[in-house]
């Protein structure tokens, strides 16, 4: 069950079908990170990229707050499919699935974003060439940002462009940036 904490969908709750491969982000940790983002963004002038977008939990969230400019990137037909009807049925603008790997979408994508948010799976071993591709590709505008959701016990604090990050539960969310003197 995903439930829109926010904006013009409050309270909104999603049944997502039971065979998607997901892990959805908890309303807890949720609600804290777009507490974080509410004081650095204003939504409705946000392009936002969701990176392994799943349920589009974080999406739907976006797009309540007034975000008309969400591409959310998934490798899974499922996913994807159900993120399309999901976006119809809240009727939301501007929210475009993308059925890709996530790497093969970097890879022909030349956009820029104020906000890229990545939920790889718990056993994803490449955040670092993750990391590396979307600053190296300058696909993070110079006063946004690129949060990655993992485990609470992983530690990506060694990673270039690390700012900072925050643990709820057993979730840490590890926020990026540009370098000033780039």
């Amino acid at each position: 069950m995903i439930r829109i904490i926010s904006g013009k969908y409050r309270g909104k709750r999603i049944m997502a079908p039971k065979n998607l491969p997901v892990r959805p982000t908890t309303d807890m940790a949720k609600e804290s990170l777009f507490n974080i983002l509410n004081n650095h963004f204003y939504f409705d002038e946000l392009k936002a990229l969701d990176l392994f977008s799943g349920t589009g939990n974080i999406s739907y969230e976006l797009a309540s707050r007034g975000c008309t400019d969400i591409i959310a990137v998934d490798s899974s037909k499922l996913c994807v499919r159900f993120i399309d009807k999901t976006s119809e049925v809240l009727q939301t603008d501007g929210l475009f699935p993308v059925l890709s790997d996530v790497f093969t979408f970097l890879d022909r994508d030349f956009n820029t974003y104020d906000l890229i948010f990545a939920d790889p799976p718990y056993d994803f071993e490449y955040y670092d060439k993750l990391v590396d591709k979307i600053f190296l590709k300058k696909m993070v505008r110079e006063d946004g940002l690129l949060v990655i959701e993992h485990q609470s016990r992983s530690d990506l604090s060694e990673l270039p462009y690390f700012q900072s990050s925050r643990k709820y539960g057993n979730v840490r969310f590890s926020f990026f940036g540009p370098e000033e003197n780039e």
